[in-house]
């Protein structure tokens, strides 16, 4: 699994909480979102996200 993480403030996009407050629910992969979503902190659209794996052992499911 992957975070997402904005090039400009730093947030991280997380699928495993997705971002309820802006109508994308728990378990939404990066790919899924709208192409009009903006990111909640600083409002850059998803081409300023850039793909950061980590290592947790979880499956992509």
């Amino acid at each position: 699994m992957a975070k997402y993480i904005c090039t400009v403030c730093g947030y991280e996009y997380d699928k495993k909480f997705g971002d309820p407050d802006n109508g994308i629910e728990e378990g939404t992969s990066f790919e899924e979102i709208p192409e009009d979503w903006v990111c909640p902190t600083c409002g850059v659209g998803k081409e300023d996200f850039e793909e950061d794996f980590y290592g947790d052992d979880e499956e992509d499911e």
